[in-house]
């Protein structure tokens, strides 16, 4: 994005100036000169280092106490901790929950991190269902696989090699003893998902649907 930036500017026959041709420091995040720089200038108090890693929170830190902060004073905290700030002291007073809210159109915080997963499958990958219809008894096919695809590609070829690496993870011994139809739906598509992986280079969304015949 900021070098599209840059080639558009360009266009327009505007040298733009950064620190691939010039002795210019443009990033938005300060060096260990700089802070320390701001530290004697401001010679604040308390510190609370914002922004970054946990290794660049402590570097920061350690900035601060160099330049005379006492090392009680500097604070490092993560994301949800509370700090109260009575009569000129900063300490810890508890924790709070924190972390990602996604937005999704008019609904807020019930997005899940799995769902994002999912929709960026179904964007690169598109969908393949599996539909295996299970003898109850010894949890192998009674009638041969059925694939349903949207957004991927109807390869006759690859999907009957599929179905026979399904048939063979069926007829397994230690399958015949397993009696959750969530374990078998993960088989298939953990085997079905191996196999497009390697046949087709893709990694569609993959749903089993296990039906006892």
């Amino acid at each position: 994005a900021i070098y599209g930036i840059i080639n558009k500017f360009t266009d327009l026959g505007v040298k733009v100036v950064h620190k691939g041709n010039a002795k210019v420091h443009v990033s938005g995040h300060a060096s260990a000169g700089e802070l320390v720089y701001c530290y004697n200038i401001v010679r604040p108090t308390h510190v609370m280092p914002v922004h970054g890693e946990s290794s660049h929170l402590h570097a920061n830190a350690d900035l601060a106490v160099r330049t005379g902060i006492a090392p009680e004073r500097v604070l490092v905290v993560k994301d949800g901790t509370t700090v109260d700030l009575v009569k000129g002291q900063a300490r810890v007073s508890g924790q709070v929950e924190a972390g990602l809210v996604y937005v999704d159109g008019h609904t807020v915080g019930k997005v899940t991190e799995d769902t994002l997963v999912e929709r960026r499958l179904l964007q690169e990958g598109g969908s393949v269902t599996v539909v295996a219809i299970v003898d109850p008894d010894t949890n192998t096919l009674a009638e041969p696989l059925e694939f349903m695809t949207k957004g991927f590609i109807q390869d006759p070829q690859i999907f009957d090699t599929a179905a026979k690496k399904v048939k063979d993870a069926l007829a397994k011994p230690h399958v015949s003893g397993i009696d959750d139809l969530d374990q078998i739906e993960k088989l298939i598509v953990d085997t079905v998902g191996r196999h497009l992986d390697r046949a087709y280079r893709r990694a569609p969304l993959i749903t089993a649907v296990v039906i006892d015949a």
